[in-house]
């Protein structure tokens, strides 16, 4: 069996192709905040890495929209419905999020669509999700120590995050223009890949002049004026919410179901935290061996899924996907065949990162040309 009829391959690939999309982002989408720039005291590149990294939020709330355009085929919505986690989409398009903070207890983050919204709220322990089309809730309860709630990068702050661990001797960090964004002042921090062998140009975090808070995250690709991916702002504001955003108050008809407390929520109501087809309190039987090679912006990731008859990393076969998960399987079979002294597969290209899947079941990713990962397949 192909890689592509393999149901890991379509449960993984978007978990790994948006990790390392996630601090690599396209037509130009344009710019969240125009006008002139505001003239604010000059701060080093130090200064505003320690500002960020000092700063404290008690509170916030704010509306955030995120676009995306990878020039990738349509497969991130296909994948976010056919592995149940409805943020993967967030990786292509333009989203609009409603965001409450009140502290690291207490979170709410509403996926606004046509279609209708999709919320996650954390109260204490105490975490829901609800899909309003579907009418349907999960609740389930933390452990003790809360650490195992996963978050989306789906704010400036989130995506930031992410980008700032990258900081190592492979990037430059610099001070770049003021900027005005969802009407505050910021400061604009940019980091640049040294390694040249990077798809990625540059990252430019816009932080709030006095809050030191993220606003907005940009990811610009080699050879690109414009914004590859963008995530911002647009209305924001410091003070923290009341007590009252947090708590679920389930609508009148709604199907609750409550989970055991070591699965991970998610916007769909099925667990993206925890590997898929993983057992409560068991061993995960499709996990993928994974490694990386190389270093810093040009690292690539390597997954081991399957071999070529669709059997598991953990053994299991391959069953008959649901509709969305054939349709994706049908648009990975689309995508170019390739093949070398690596082996053979099918390639994913974007401007800032690509994908191989190799009909041997693994896939390959990263913020480099297609040419770096068949060195990365060859090991």
């Amino acid at each position: 069996m192909s890689v592509m009829k393999n149901r890991a391959v379509l449960r993984w690939l978007v978990p790994v192709t948006a990790g390392v999309a996630v601090i690599g982002g396209g037509a130009a989408i344009g710019a969240f905040a125009a006008g002139a720039d505001p003239a604010l005291p000059p701060r080093s590149a130090a200064q505003l890495l320690d500002d960020l990294r000092t700063s404290r939020l008690d509170g916030l709330s704010g509306t955030v929209v995120q676009r995306a355009d990878l020039g990738l085929p349509p497969i991130a919505a296909l994948a976010g419905r056919a592995t149940g986690n409805e943020l993967a989409g967030l990786v292509s398009g333009t989203h609009t999020l409603r965001v409450w903070y009140g502290g690291e207890d207490r979170q709410r983050l509403a996926l606004v669509d046509t279609l209708g919204e999709q919320d996650v709220l954390r109260n204490g322990r105490d975490v829901w999700t609800w899909n309003s089309r579907e009418n349907t809730a999960v609740h389930r309860e933390l452990p003790a120590d809360g650490k195992d709630l996963p978050s989306a990068p789906a704010t400036p702050a989130d995506a930031a995050q992410q980008a700032l661990a990258a900081i190592d001797p492979t990037t430059a960090v610099t001070v770049g223009r003021t900027a005005t964004v969802a009407g505050r002042d910021a400061y604009e921090l940019v980091l640049t890949p040294r390694d040249k062998a990077s798809l990625v140009h540059q990252v430019r975090i816009a932080l709030d002049a006095e809050e030191h808070v993220p606003l907005r995250f940009e990811v610009l690709a080699d050879g690109q004026d414009e914004p590859a991916f963008e995530v911002a702002f647009t209305q924001v504001d410091f003070r923290t919410p009341a007590a009252d955003q947090f708590r679920f108050n389930p609508p009148p008809g709604v199907k609750v179901t409550e989970e055991a407390a070591d699965a991970r929520p998610g916007p769909a109501g099925r667990a993206p935290g925890r590997a898929p087809g993983s057992k409560p309190g068991g061993a995960d039987t499709e996990r993928p061996d994974v490694r990386t090679v190389g270093t810093g912006w040009t690292t690539v990731v390597v997954a081991k899924l399957g071999d070529a008859d669709g059997a598991t990393a953990g053994g299991a076969k391959a069953g008959a996907g649901a509709p969305d998960a054939d349709m994706l399987a049908q648009v990975l079979g689309d995508l170019p065949k390739v093949s070398g002294d690596w082996g053979s597969g099918r390639l994913l290209s974007g401007k800032l990162f690509s994908v191989l899947l190799t009909d041997d079941g693994r896939v390959v990713a990263g913020l480099v040309t297609p040419e770096r990962l068949y060195e990365a397949a060859k090991g």
